[in-house]
């Protein structure tokens, strides 16, 4: 049940996340290119203090570079290797299963670990798939923790309501209220006022 609830509210932010990653057979090989820039940015780091370290005084500098030159290349491609395999079971299960969730994350990592670890026998391979799994599920984890301490985007929210325009009222010295008063001012005749009023013009006229 607890899971059920944690994957219904977090649905929506895995779904973008999914959405902002390259598809599978092209994850694959960004991982790869990915993990081995971080394995030979990190091997360089790494190897160029120890090389130094271990290096005679006056041949530091050169130590180091050998050193940088020889392991931090090595150290790339054992991580290309390891994010290209996890990348490869992920794209596995998710087209075996339809979607894309924490679990496929942790069982990619695990399985990863036991591949990698097959040639130490059934044993180191089991502990080694153990260990995957849970850096994985920690991995997710933390990444759950972080999503849900992100703040979210507010609702779009609706402009306020406007008041109906007033009624425009022309001043009370416009030519259009005059004759509208002149109007409604006049007396309306009767119908004998009236035909003695057309009398008179015609009598005019004459």
């Amino acid at each position: 049940r607890g899971w059920g609830a944690w994957t219904r509210r977090t649905r929506p932010k895995r779904e973008q996340r999914a959405m902002e990653r390259d598809p599978c057979p092209h994850r694959i090989l960004d991982d790869l290119g990915g993990a081995f820039a971080m394995g030979a940015i990190g091997g360089t780091v790494w190897h160029s203090v120890a090389g130094a370290r271990n290096s005679p005084s006056g041949e530091r500098l050169a130590g180091s570079l050998y050193a940088v030159r020889a392991r931090a290349p090595v150290l790339g491609g054992n991580f290309a290797v390891w994010g290209g395999l996890f990348s490869t079971f992920d794209c596995a299960l998710v087209a075996m299963r339809g979607k894309e969730d924490p679990w496929n994350a942790i069982v990619s990592g695990a399985a990863t670990g036991y591949v990698l670890a097959a040639r130490g026998g059934w044993r180191a391979a089991s502990r080694s798939a153990a260990v995957g799994g849970v850096l994985l599920a920690m991995i997710e984890g933390l990444n759950h923790f972080l999503l849900r301490l992100a703040p979210q985007a507010p609702p779009p929210s609706m402009p306020p309501p406007q008041a109906p325009a007033a009624a425009y009222a022309p001043p009370a010295g416009a030519l259009g209220v005059a004759a509208r008063q002149q109007l409604v001012n006049e007396p309306v005749l009767s119908g004998a006022t009236a035909d003695a009023s057309d009398v008179l013009m015609q009598d005019k006229w004459k």
